[in-house]
C-alpha cells in the first residue's frame, strides 16, 4: 500500500518496504520534519513543547517511541498523553498550551494501519498549505537533530479526566436532565481507546453504561467504521438488554453513531443533525458540514431560522469555515460532531453528552426523536482508482453526461437536482485510494439508483 499524504496527516500500513507502507523510516522523518517546521514558526524559543497521544492499534506502541524520540532528538519537550481519544490530545494540547501535537490514529482504517495526525498550537490540524510545506520538509531532509545537552525532556500525563471535565461542565450539557431520564446504554468500544474514556463520560453523566468490545488491546472486534453493517451485535444488545440507546465510536473517538432502543441505527448522518437541533433550539448561529454530509442539516438549520454552509472534506476545512462563518455547530455527515467553544475537533464525547441532553429535554426515545428529523438515505459506494488522469476523466465524464444539473466543484465533482431533493459526489478520499460515490435521496431505492447511475456512466 503506497504511503498516503494528505490533510488527513500521514497515513500508510505497517510492514513493507519503504515507498508501500508507514515505515520506521518514515515515521521519523516526517516527524523530524514537523518539529524542524515548528522551529522555523518559532524561532527565538529555546524548547517547543508538543503532545502525544495515540489509539489502542497494534503498532501504536512502537510508533509513539519513534515519534517521541525523534521530537526528543529535535530538542522537542513531549508531554506523552499515552491511550487518549483523538479529541482528548486536542484538548490537551490547550490544556498544556503546548506548540503542538502529533496523533498516532488511523482512524476508522483496519488494525494494520497507522498515521501520524498533526497539530497546531490550537489543537486543530494543519492547513493543506502547511502539510505541504512539511513533506518538502522531508523530502529535503532538512532535519535539526540536538547534541546531547540540547535534546528534549519527556513527561507522562493522563488528560482523560480533564476532558471528560470539560464536558461536562459545557454549558448545553444538561447534567440534571440526563440523571433524571434515567437513561440505560450499550457502548461498541471497538477494543481501542473509547473503552477508557467513553464509560467513564457516561457513568459520570449518570447513565448506566454496558460496554462491549471495551478491552483497548488494538484487536478490533469489526470492521472499525461505525456503519449499520458492522454494528449488528451491537443492535442485538441494545434490544437485548432493553437499553435506550446503543453508542458506537471509531478506534480514536472522534466518529459516532448511535442505535434506537429498538435496534434500528439512528443514521450515522444524524449525529450531527441531531445534536445541531438540540444546539440551535438554545443558541442561534450558522451550521457548517461538508459537501458529503447530508441535506437534513441544512433543512434543519433553516427550521431554526438560520444559516448553512458547505465545506470540503476534511475536519480541518470543517473547523476553518466554521470559524470564518461564525458557526455554532458543525462537523461531518460521517458522525464527526465540532462544538466550537469546547474545541476545533470532532469529538465524540461532547457529541454523546449532547444528544444525550437532547433526547431528555425532549422526553423522546431515540427512535421518536428519529422520526423528528427529515428522512434522506444516503447510499455509499467507492471504486479503486488512485491515477490522477483517470480520476480527472472519470469527473469529466460525469458532469457532461449529467450536464444542465446544479455543479459544485468545491471538492470533486458535486451535482444536485434541487426539484428531487436529491445529489451525489464524486471525490478522490483524503486517506485511501479510491473514488468515493455518495448519493442522497429521500427513499432508500432512488439514492442506490442515482448511484449506480453515476458507477455506470464512470465505467461506460
Amino acid at each position: 500500500m503506497t504511503l498516503i499524504k494528505s490533510i488527513s496527516g500521514i497515513r500508510g500500513t505497517i510492514g513493507g518496504c519503504p515507498g508501500d507502507a508507514l515505515t520506521p523510516i518514515d515515521v521519523v522523518k516526517f516527524t523530524a520534519a514537523y518539529a524542524r517546521q515548528l522551529q522555523m514558526k518559532y524561532p527565538g524559543k529555546e524548547r517547543c513543547k508538543v503532545v502525544v497521544g495515540r489509539d489502542a492499534r497494534i503498532s501504536g506502541e512502537m510508533v509513539d517511541y519513534l515519534v517521541s524520540g525523534t521530537l526528543m532528538a529535535c530538542g522537542i519537550d513531549v508531554v506523552n498523553a499515552g491511550l487518549a481519544s483523538t479529541p482528548t490530545t486536542e484538548m490537551a494540547v490547550l490544556f498544556e498550551k503546548a506548540d503542538g501535537g502529533i496523533i498516532l490514529t488511523a482512524s476508522h482504517n483496519p488494525k494494520q494501519w497507522n498515521a501520524l495526525k498533526l497539530l497546531n498550537s490550537k489543537g486543530e490540524f494543519l492547513t493543506d498549505e502547511e502539510g505541504k510545506a512539511l513533506q518538502k520538509v522531508a523530502e529535503e531532509g532538512d532535519f535539526d537533530f540536538k547534541d546531547v545537552d540540547s535534546i528534549g525532556t519527556l513527561v507522562r500525563k493522563d488528560f482523560t479526566q480533564a476532558h471528560i471535565d470539560a464536558v461536562k461542565n459545557y454549558p448545553l450539557v444538561d447534567l440534571d436532565a440526563i440523571r433524571k431520564a434515567g437513561f440505560k446504554v450499550v457502548l461498541d468500544a471497538i477494543n481501542s481507546v473509547g473503552s477508557i474514556c467513553m464509560p467513564a463520560l457516561i457513568e459520570q453523566l449518570g447513565v448506566e453504561c454496558v460496554t462491549i468490545n471495551g478491552t483497548p488491546d488494538g484487536h478490533f472486534a469489526h470492521n472499525p467504521e461505525p456503519l449499520p453493517a458492522n454494528l449488528v451485535t451491537l443492535s442485538e444488545e441494545v434490544v437485548r438488554r432493553k437499553a435506550d440507546l446503543g453508542i458506537s465510536v471509531d478506534p480514536d473517538v472522534d466518529r459516532l453513531a448511535f442505535i434506537c432502543e429498538n435496534g434500528v441505527p439512528f443514521g450515522e448522518e444524524y449525529t450531527l443533525v441531531a445534536v445541531a437541533d438540540y444546539v440551535l433550539s438554545v443558541r442561534k448561529g450558522p451550521t457548517v458540514s461538508n459537501i458529503s454530509s447530508s441535506r437534513a442539516l441544512r433543512d434543519v438549520t433553516e427550521s431554526h431560522g438560520c444559516k448553512y454552509f458547505n465545506c470540503k472534506v476534511g475536519e480541518v476545512n470543517a473547523s476553518t469555515r466554521m470559524q470564518e462563518e461564525g458557526a455554532v455547530i458543525g462537523g461531518e455527515g460521517n458522525g464527526g460532531v465540532i462544538v466550537p467553544d469546547l474545541h476545533y475537533g470532532r469529538d465524540a464525547l461532547i457529541g454523546t453528552a449532547l444528544f444525550l441532553s437532547n433526547m431528555a429535554h425532549k422526553k423522546l426515545s431515540a427512535s421518536a426523536l428519529r422520526a423528528t428529523y427529515p428522512d434522506y438515505f444516503v447510499s455509499k459506494n467507492r471504486i479503486e482508482m488512485s491515477d490522477p488522469a483517470k480520476i480527472e476523466e472519470a469527473l469529466t465524464k460525469v458532469e457532461n453526461y449529467f450536464a444542465g444539473a446544479a455543479v459544485n466543484k468545491l471538492d470533486g465533482l458535486r451535482i444536485d437536482f434541487e426539484d428531487e431533493r436529491k445529489w451525489f459526489v464524486l471525490r478522490k478520499s483524503n486517506t485511501e485510494p479510491i473514488i468515493r460515490i455518495y448519493a442522497e435521496a429521500p427513499s432508500e431505492a432512488a439514492a442506490e439508483d442515482l448511484a449506480q447511475e453515476v458507477i455506470r456512466v464512470i465505467g461506460g
